[in-house]
């Protein structure tokens, strides 16, 4: 009889976590789980936004085939009928739960979170989560408003609590549930924050005094950053105290002390929901399941805390697609869990500093879109096989070979700087993102498809990020590779935070040859 799988998915988390060298963060309760898990410092997202990003890695296929850039077609109708990762636990004799957000909610999941195909009851909403854009935020001026930066007192909140407080008690729920019925279970517990508004306990703010937050690295826009590829970050702007700031469209900036305010507040969100996943694996103990249960942890996508100019997620930038990504696996990842022993004491934020480093870590360049055949490999099934070039009429295939194959070996591989080389060899993580226009406009970071005129498609690997802007045409799906708009070229090693785009200046034949493999 397989493992159980609890399958841990946060919205808008970009890798600000201790156990990825963030040295601000308290985030005691992840890290911990990182030191028991493999952890991947190289994971990507196939789309920096929440729906495509999402259907992605739940049906094991990439934006171009699910054909979702946007919130508004549901994949079984206007792509092809193809099994999800829950689907595919359910008809192997699993009992499948959501809770919370795991697929992205509306058309894009047909109104049901795909239920009754992927889940064996109907999912589970938190009943908190419809207020969280009204006005709940209180002002300097002692009046409520609907702001992006949201430290709140819980129980003045309406109901008094917040969606991932309600999601984090059903999922304990369920886990007794599953426990007393002695079912084997797959288990997707979905976090909202640090989703914006960053709606949080204000208690949080304690552990990020405002003078210990800089700035970004690098909070201009860079020099030589094609207009197609800058996201506008028009969703904050519509948040009232971004709203009261007045900023120019497109470049902005936000003032530094705000910007200071937002990193704060982001931090904050983090750990708040550090105890909320802390107190999920604590009942996972709790129950006697933690030597059953495969634990992974990710997010859709990224968020740009004000690098480059940018905030929000839209963009092809390392820091809207690159993801945490751990699997704790009981006997592979871990050996000795006694039994009675804990493996995840819940970690207070506010006394616990944990400086563990993780268990094993690989640095090898992997996608969310990988996470469906390794999961399956992981539990003992069968892996669906890889889908041919062409796989619209597929129910069952996936485009991510599994990374089971990268767990033991989770030595450094070296690197390698001479860009005059092509590698066929090397991991690559394919991004995308699209763009309705050469320059930026009020829908460049969510354009409808029907909009679409430009896809930013991106290939990261661990020395560089090439991405071409290429001609898109929305009718009938197809991007034109002899019409580039705009190029970006990134070394790893020279440029970590990718501001110094040499595009231009280097020959990339090579480059484009293998993204077009």
């Amino acid at each position: 009889d397989g493992m159980n799988v609890l399958f841990i998915i946060v919205d808008d988390l970009r890798p600000v976590l201790g156990c990825y060298g963030d040295k601000l963060v308290k985030s005691p309760n992840i890290d911990q789980l990182a030191s028991r898990s493999i952890v991947f410092s190289n994971a990507y997202a196939q789309q920096a936004v929440c729906a495509p990003s999402r259907v992605s890695f739940l049906t094991g296929r990439r934006p171009d085939t699910t054909r979702l850039y946007d919130f508004y077609s549901y994949w079984r109708v206007h792509a092809g009928n193809y099994s999800t990762m829950p689907q595919y636990f359910k008809e192997n004799g699993y009992v499948t739960l959501s809770v919370g957000k795991v697929f992205h909610p509306g058309v894009s999941s047909n109104y049901s979170d795909d239920y009754p195909y992927s889940w064996s009851i109907p999912p589970f909403h938190p009943s908190a989560e419809k207020y969280e854009n009204d006005k709940t935020c209180r002002g300097k001026d002692g009046k409520l408003h609907a702001n992006l930066v949201c430290p709140v007192d819980v129980a003045e909140m309406p109901i008094g609590t917040l969606p991932d407080i309600q999601s984090t008690e059903e999922a304990i729920r369920l886990l007794n549930v599953m426990k007393t019925n002695k079912q084997k279970f797959f288990l997707a517990v979905g976090y909202h924050k640090p989703h914006i508004p960053l709606r949080y306990p204000q208690e949080f703010l304690k552990l990020y005094p405002l003078e210990n937050i800089t700035l970004a690295p690098d909070p201009w826009v860079p020099e030589k950053l094609p207009s197609v590829a800058y996201n506008p970050w028009t969703d904050i702007r519509q948040r009232d105290d971004v709203e009261a700031l007045n900023v120019s469209f497109p470049y902005g900036p936000l003032p530094d002390d705000f910007q200071r305010q937002i990193r704060q507040s982001y931090y904050a969100a983090v750990s708040y929901l550090d105890t909320q996943v802390g107190l999920l694996l604590n009942a996972l103990d709790d129950v006697g399941l933690s030597n059953s249960t495969i634990v992974v942890f990710t997010a859709d996508h990224g968020w740009s805390l004000g690098e480059h100019g940018e905030w929000a997620k839209y963009s092809n930038f390392d820091v809207a697609t690159r993801v945490p990504l751990m699997f704790y696996v009981p006997g592979m990842t871990i050996f000795s869990v006694s039994q009675g022993e804990r493996v995840f004491p819940y970690l207070d934020p506010f006394s616990h500093i944990l400086g563990v480093a993780p268990e094993g870590r690989s640095e090898e360049v992997v996608e969310l879109v990988s996470l469906f055949s390794t999961l399956t490999e992981l539990a003992g099934l069968q892996v669906p096989p890889v889908c041919p070039e062409t796989s619209f009429h597929i129910a069952l295939c996936t485009e991510g070979a599994s990374i089971v194959r990268y767990f033991n070996a989770s030595e450094e591989k070296g690197g390698c700087d001479d860009t005059s080389r092509c590698f066929n060899e090397e991991p690559v993580a394919f991004s995308q993102y699209p763009r309705p226009a050469d320059t930026p406009q009020w829908n460049s970071d969510k354009p409808k498809l029907k909009d679409i005129r430009i896809m930013g498609y991106s290939m990261r690997t661990i020395d560089y990020r090439y991405t071409v802007w290429v001609q898109f045409n929305p009718n009938n799906f197809s991007a034109n590779f002899e019409d580039v708009h705009a190029g970006e070229l990134y070394m790893v090693e020279a440029d970590p935070n990718q501001d110094y785009n040499i595009y231009n200046n280097t020959s990339h034949g090579c480059f484009f040859k293998k993204m077009l493999g």
